[in-house]
């Protein structure tokens, strides 16, 4: 069954992502990004700034850095670590290049989402959420699309990429320390059962410590590495380079394997014009739609320029690429003792463990959000999280390439619909930016109405402007 399921799967993937997905992503992130005039690199000291804004708390509500916390959970996990991986084992160094790319022009699409999420939001006993499917309801009048999306990135998220984290931690654990990985599944669902029945939160709390801590963590070892090897530094840009563009074939480095390998597992790790994101965006209370709309596009360029790159250097760096048989977690593990030695292999899969805990939490709250949009029912949430639960527990027993391609269909879907989506409603995103823009040059600190983008209706979370301001 799972190898009729492997098959199946991997036909729908390989027409989905080859002739679908990469020329949406691309067209739709160029489209943005001069739509935006270059906003993800013009606007970076003001995305920063308002990072630094936002830690301060609203009371009773969640803050701006702590929407973006959430958001990072979800993005900082395996995929930064095997996802990689991956895609240089399958792609060659190549892919990395193409990484780049997406995240750059995503980053573009990222701050449009985000932003809608943002002034379509409502409100709920917890303060605000929102999301894709809440843009398509309110923004298209489509309810139909937003319960499609919802179902997509309940199942996708909520169900099928936790059990991808879930499986990377077995493996990594199996592979460092030689542990039942049937044991470690049962010990982390009940871990993640305990924060999910804690609420959003409990959520947002423990998104806001693991995040800061894992990505100082990680980043500061990859720092020392590259310092250590700083010398063969011009060698590996060229080989990447080189290899985006198919002309050396290392590792299986062609253009086609390194443009789709490269853009796949770099999506999976950003998330940028998935849809995802979104959903914790929408949860910030903040002065202005824009000012979270460019945090989520930093969190785009962090997760991928950053730390992503840290585990490409580290592995093109080791040179373990090369060798036949590694692939995810198992190649990050032996790139990074060829670096350290042999008790880094246990400190990556302690790291691992840590870092897809904390997407757990991230997916957790996006699918919790969009049943909500489906139907406000206590029975239903729970049914929701038992299955999660369920699915923490497959994915620590299962084949990798089967829950891996899962994962894949169900966020190519996702990615097509928000598309669609944010195509459509783009222009309010960016009537939002200049309304931004013109309250920061006459010297304001940005405050949005309901009122302060003429001919768009059904926004209920923000109130009208004061008659003196219309």
């Amino acid at each position: 069954m799972q190898q009729f399921l492997l098959d199946v799967t991997a036909s729908i993937n390989d027409f989905l992502w080859s002739y679908i997905i990469i020329v949406m992503l691309i067209a739709l992130g160029l489209f943005f990004t001069f739509r935006g005039k270059f906003l993800q690199v013009r606007m970076l000291p003001e995305m920063i700034r308002s990072i630094k804004e936002g830690r301060a708390k609203d009371d009773g509500g969640i803050s701006p850095f702590q929407a973006f916390a959430i958001s990072m959970a979800a993005r900082v996990g395996t995929g930064n670590i095997t996802g990689i991986a991956i895609a240089i084992a399958l792609g060659g160094p190549g892919a990395v290049f193409w990484m780049w790319v997406i995240a750059i022009i995503g980053s573009a699409s990222s701050f449009v989402e985000s932003t809608l999420a943002q002034i379509y939001k409502i409100k709920d006993k917890n303060g605000f959420r929102g999301g894709p499917a809440y843009y398509m309801e309110k923004g298209l009048n489509k309810r139909w699309m937003g319960a499609l999306f919802a179902v997509l990135i309940t199942l996708s998220f909520g169900l099928v990429f936790n059990a991808v984290q879930s499986n990377t931690i077995t493996i990594a654990f199996e592979n460092s320390f030689g542990t039942d990985r049937l044991i470690i599944g049962i010990l982390m669902t009940l871990a993640f059962a305990a924060i999910i029945f804690g609420g959003v939160k409990r959520i947002a709390k423990m998104s806001e410590y693991i995040v800061i801590v894992l990505a100082v963590l990680y980043i500061g070892m990859a720092l020392f590495i590259v310092i250590m090897n700083i010398s063969e530094m011009p060698a590996m840009i060229a080989l990447i380079v080189k290899n985006a563009f198919g002309f050396e074939q290392i590792a299986g480095g062609s253009l086609g394997a390194a443009l789709m390998h490269g853009i796949k597992r770099g999506l999976f790790s950003n998330e940028a014009g998935m849809g995802s994101a979104p959903n914790a965006a929408a949860t910030a209370t903040t002065s202005h739609p824009v000012k979270q709309g460019l945090i989520q596009a930093f969190g785009v360029l962090f997760d991928t320029l950053v730390i992503c790159t840290s585990t490409a250097f580290i592995i093109l760096l080791s040179g373990a690429y090369t060798q036949q048989g590694l692939s995810g977690i198992e190649l990050s593990q032996a790139a990074l003792s060829i670096h350290i030695g042999s008790w880094a292999s246990g400190f990556l899969a302690i790291m691992v463990f840590l870092f897809a805990f904390s997407t757990l939490i991230g997916n957790y709250y996006y699918g919790e959000t969009n049943i909500e949009f489906l139907k406000t029912s206590k029975a239903w949430l729970m049914l929701y999280r038992l299955s999660v639960l369920a699915m923490v527990l497959f994915g620590s027993v299962a084949k990798v390439q089967l829950v891996w391609d899962l994962a894949d269909l169900f966020m190519g879907l996702m990615v097509i619909v928000n598309l669609i989506a944010i195509a459509m409603l783009s222009k309010v995103a960016y009537a939002a930016l200049h309304d931004y823009l013109e309250q920061k040059k006459a010297g304001k600190n940005p405050v949005f109405y309901k009122d302060s983008i003429e001919g768009v209706d059904n926004i209920e979370a923000w109130d009208a402007a004061p008659s003196s301001n219309k």
